[in-house]
């Protein structure tokens, strides 16, 4: 059983790489979703995933499957993007959620038919599924640099982003940080989604931010332990779905998002903190 376990990683480097990679990726996306779930933008984060597309595109159109013109072409989009979003949204009638979907689509749009326009399905095939066992020593270098920046990024901006996620009002009235706090989470929001684009692509990127955040909500009550419960949720999925399509001849990055999904569905039925099955358990006379 060990064996069936350890082999694959100790016997190919490809193995080692991408698991690697999904560590990275697990240590910084995660925390990330957590603050989108607690700052009712969960559907924000799907919306970059798409947001990035057209300029992964362009820097593959220009450069072909060049790491830095791809990454670069994809933050610069989804940067982009939810400033544009956010301008719209405060200076016309539309709501935000409303102006995010109109980029989304036009987004997902350009950046399909500007990978047709050179590129084969197979091209298209990597930029929106991912090649997380291709990944090589640069994306790797990549993973861990976006992971190391986010984690530090995080740790500086910690306190004003739980206050922000609770009581918004409050901290813009005794404190200038409610602006500098939003951009740089934004920023942060981009710069894992172009991490897992590398990985997983544009469109499972998403996947790994999200799904470990919202199964770890009925989990834990606190922020710190609910980026803690996303963290191992996401990284044993990604070993898991790393196992199972090794061993099943799966696609890698749907195998990693279809057990995190799982993990998801576990946490809704028996999550201590609201999961169904606890809802039906009979309570104590006046308890809560």
């Amino acid at each position: 059983m060990i064996d069936a376990l350890v082999s694959p990683f100790a016997e190919f480097a490809f193995m080692r790489r991408a698991l690697i990679g999904c560590l990275a990726l697990s240590l910084s996306a995660p925390p990330i979703g957590v603050f989108l779930v607690l700052r009712r933008m969960s559907l924000m984060g799907d919306v970059m995933g798409h947001a990035i597309l057209p300029g992964a595109a362009i820097g593959f159109l220009l450069a072909g499957m060049s790491l830095f013109a791809m990454s670069l072409g994809a933050f610069a989009s989804g940067l982009a993007v939810a400033l544009a979003a956010g301008l719209v949204a405060r200076t016309t009638i539309l709501r935000e959620d409303a102006s995010l979907a109109g980029f989304y689509l036009v987004s997902l749009a350009l950046g399909v038919l500007i990978v047709s326009m050179r590129g084969s399905n197979v091209d298209l095939l990597h930029v929106l599924f991912g090649t997380v066992l291709a990944l090589d020593d640069a994306a790797i270098l990549l993973l861990a640099a976006i992971a190391t920046v986010s984690l530090a990024a995080l740790a500086v901006i910690y306190r004003p982003l739980v206050l922000e996620c609770f009581d918004p009002q409050y901290l813009r009235s005794v404190s200038k940080l409610s602006s500098p706090t939003h951009l740089v989470f934004l920023i942060l929001v981009v710069l894992n989604l172009v991490a897992g684009f590398q990985a997983l692509g544009t469109l499972m990127a998403v996947g790994i931010m999200l799904l470990p955040a919202v199964a770890a909500r009925f989990w834990s009550n606190d922020v710190s332990g609910m980026i803690l419960v996303a963290m191992a949720m996401a990284f044993a999925a990604s070993v898991a779905g790393l196992l199972i399509s090794y061993y099943a001849n799966l696609p890698t990055g749907p195998t990693i998002i279809l057990i995190c999904g799982v993990f998801y569905l576990l946490s809704v039925l028996v999550g201590v903190k609201g999961g169904l099955i606890w809802g039906f358990m009979p309570r104590k006379h006046l308890e809560a």
